[in-house]
């Protein structure tokens, strides 16, 4: 598969969001990375269903929408989601997690699973019928620039073969935390596809967010 990249929306000037979302549009980026948070299941508050819609008036770049909150199931409907978009659900935070990505796909959304650095991989093994990506968080969620989880490499890794050995090569991977351009390498390599860019690679201060985007593209593209 073709690495695709999924910048973090939460990094981004909101001084000059319609700058960064022409950006990356001529960037081609694959999708915009949204994470809605509750102060409940991570220690932080971000972005809402209002910033969704104001993202989506402004692009038809697909939403790679990450809910990092309590029963997500139960906010769901608050979200424009359409058919493209991703919606990733952590499986420790759905009491109900293969309804819960039935209610996903019904809106038309690509279904997604998010496990936390010490969550093992097999606890998603009775929903791999019901998901198009699985969410690899490479760092404990809930802040950005925190340092890459060295075990999460492997974890990458382990998760490329098992799915492969249950029959789910098709499920795509996707990487959250710390991905700089040497550590997309590196999980590229492990078996990622989806990299969620954030302020390790193309989020710098007065830095050409385009042209930094082109380089971390070059980054993950070099080993595909």
């Amino acid at each position: 598969m073709a690495a695709k990249i999924s910048p973090s929306l939460m990094c981004a000037d909101f001084r000059r969001l319609e700058q960064t979302v022409e950006a990356f549009e001529r960037a081609g980026v694959e999708y915009l990375h949204i994470d809605i948070m509750d102060g409940r299941f991570v220690p932080n508050f971000t972005l809402g269903p209002d910033f969704v819609r104001t993202i989506r008036e402004m692009t038809a770049i697909p939403i790679d929408l990450h809910l990092m909150v309590e029963r997500p199931e139960d906010h769901l409907h608050l979200f424009p989601v359409r058919g493209g978009d991703i919606v990733s659900v952590h499986q420790e935070a759905s009491v109900h997690l293969q309804r819960t990505l039935q209610q996903i796909k019904a809106l038309g959304a690509r279904p997604s699973v998010a496990l936390n650095p010490a969550t093992p991989i097999y606890t998603i093994d009775d929903v791999l019928d019901d998901l198009d990506v699985v969410l690899v968080m490479t760092v404990n969620p809930g802040f950005a620039g925190q340092k890459l989880v060295p075990a999460t490499l492997r974890k990458i890794a382990n998760m490329k073969r098992h799915l492969a050995d249950m029959g789910y090569g098709d499920v795509e991977i996707e990487v959250d935390g710390n991905i700089s351009n040497e550590n997309a390498v590196k999980m590229q390599a492990a078996g990622a596809d989806i990299f969620v860019a954030g302020t390790s690679s193309i989020f710098k201060k007065n830095a050409d967010l385009l042209e930094l985007t082109e380089r971390f593209r070059a980054s993950i593209s070099s080993i595909a």
